[in-house]
């Protein structure tokens, strides 16, 4: 008989539903956008009550489509945006306010705060991130000290935080299970990495109480059961989606390094059983929990990676289809020139600076749309180089490849660049859906339907390479403007 896994996975910009077989072929795909809320200048929300229902719509669409009987699926996997923050009512299941996203900025003052109480080092130290409101901590904070009330009931359990996994759990189970995962709970800015549990520390400096935390599990294990169509199927893996597309891009051993380009570009190295201490703006976080153990990975964020496709689509209006932003940028020899840093909210590693905004130079009088088309896509590629020199100085491993996936992925152009930018192949796999893989994987291993980590190694095939070809001195001059450029970006929002 047929087995099958169904991963749900919940993204920024939309709630997709993906159905596996157990050989990994995809039998049906359902999405559906999600609506980007901003209420102020920096400020990004969702509304938690479309997050699931979206969800669950994309996922009951799915089961329609595919004619899968749900008795013959083995167990669903999650994965999820992480760092966005939801508070929720235990009784009623509904949230007190909208879910704060990653990418908002309202709460920087709350982390210089922290610096200033001189909890950076605690911070670093403890749960292996920088202090940065792209964190879940703060936001967690900002919804008590404006909710009335909200406090006072999160102290007597009555009030629930979650990332988005947590919620989803929460709501597939209809309010029997409170957990996260390992790699979630890495990335709230609250949980000691070494220790494996919440750090009181922090957990009393933001005034945030330990009453409404999830309990944190394994990234692979059965966390509770839903019902489709009547069948009581295991919730079974999970993991944020970076380290999901990690795990689904089979980077298992120390030295196996990804980049998702998404609406930002994380890459992920697996550093195994050590947790390295970046001295280049890096983050350390939890790569994934399976078995009681945990492995650590060194992660470089682009807060805006494909968003920059989006912003030219949306409010620049350059073109109607993400696509075309391929075939504009072919249409001219080179970016003439031209280099946009899309820091629209900060930037991320290896500069980590909140205050950060993006900037446009270089213009001239013969300065056509194609070039700045262009730089966008290049400035994709500038930024996962930064990251990767950062990963190469922190280890002293030298990567010898970086696997690709993420919608941009897609973009040959973007591809070609980015192997001539960081002089090292870049290998896209015949499944791109690495996110949902991974979470599929996770779910698959705790429920039997794959043995261990090695059959599951041995299914991952490579549908592209790119090979470097551009010579060291042009891609010398062009990694030189564009860190004058960054330069000319950095600390421009800063109070004054």
């Amino acid at each position: 008989m047929q087995t099958y896994l169904l991963a749900l996975d919940q993204g920024t910009t939309s709630s997709r539903a993906i159905l596996f077989d157990q050989a990994q072929n995809i039998l049906g795909i359902t999405q559906k956008e999600l609506t980007q809320l901003y209420p102020r200048e920096g400020w990004v929300e969702q509304d938690p009550m479309e997050i699931w229902s979206s969800q669950y719509s994309v996922m009951m669409e799915l089961l329609a489509q595919s004619g899968v009987d749900p008795r013959h699926i083995a167990a669903v996997g999650i994965t999820n945006q992480r760092e966005t923050t939801i508070l929720w009512d235990k009784h009623t299941g509904r949230p007190i306010h909208n879910a704060i996203v990653w990418q908002c900025r309202r709460t920087a003052d709350l982390v210089d705060g922290l610096v200033a109480q001189g909890l950076g080092e605690h911070i670093r130290a403890t749960t292996g991130l920088v202090p940065d409101a792209y964190f879940s901590a703060t936001k967690i904070k900002w919804i008590l000290d404006h909710v009335p009330g909200a406090r006072e009931r999160a102290v007597r359990g009555e009030i629930l935080f979650g990332t988005v996994d947590s919620w989803l759990v929460w709501k597939l189970t209809e309010g029997k299970v409170h957990v996260t995962d390992y790699t979630n709970a890495s990335r709230t800015m609250l949980y000691d990495i070494h220790r494996l549990d919440w750090d009181d520390t922090l957990l009393q400096a933001l005034d945030i109480p330990r009453a409404m935390l999830p309990q944190v599990r394994s990234s692979s294990q059965v966390y509770g059961y839903t019902q489709l169509q009547g069948c009581r199927v295991p919730i079974a893996g999970m993991a944020g989606d970076q380290q999901a597309a990690l795990f689904g891009q089979t980077c298992f051993h120390p030295g196996d390094a990804k980049n998702t380009y998404g609406t930002g570009c994380f890459l992920l190295m697996n550093t195994g059983d050590t947790p390295f201490q970046s001295k280049n703006g890096l983050i350390t976080t939890i790569a994934m929990g399976r078995e009681g153990k945990v492995q650590y990975a060194l992660e470089g964020s682009v807060f805006v990676g494909g968003a920059v496709i989006q912003w030219l689509r949306d409010e620049m209006r350059f073109f109607t289809e993400s696509r075309d932003a391929e075939y504009y940028a072919q249409k001219v020899s080179d970016n003439g020139g031209v280099y946009l840093v899309p820091a629209f909210t900060g930037l991320g590693a290896p500069h980590w600076d909140m205050y950060a905004r993006g900037c446009l130079v270089g213009l001239t009088r013969g300065t056509k749309r194609e070039h700045i088309i262009r730089a966008a896509q290049e400035s994709i590629a500038y930024q996962v180089a930064d990251l990767v020199s950062a990963m190469e100085a922190d280890t002293g491993l030298p990567l010898t490849a970086l696997k690709a996936d993420g919608g941009a992925s897609r973009d040959h152009f973007l591809m070609q660049f980015q192997a001539d930018i960081i002089q090292r192949e870049v290998r896209r796999p015949a499944i791109r859906e690495t996110t949902a893989l991974g979470a599929a994987y996770l779910a698959g291993l705790a429920t039997g339907v794959w043995r261990d980590l090695e059959e599951i190694s041995s299914l991952w095939q490579c549908d592209l390479t790119f090979q470097p070809h551009m010579d060291s001195a042009q891609r010398g001059q062009l990694l030189e403007n564009w860190h004058r450029a960054v330069g000319r970006s950095l600390n421009w929002a800063s109070p004054r």
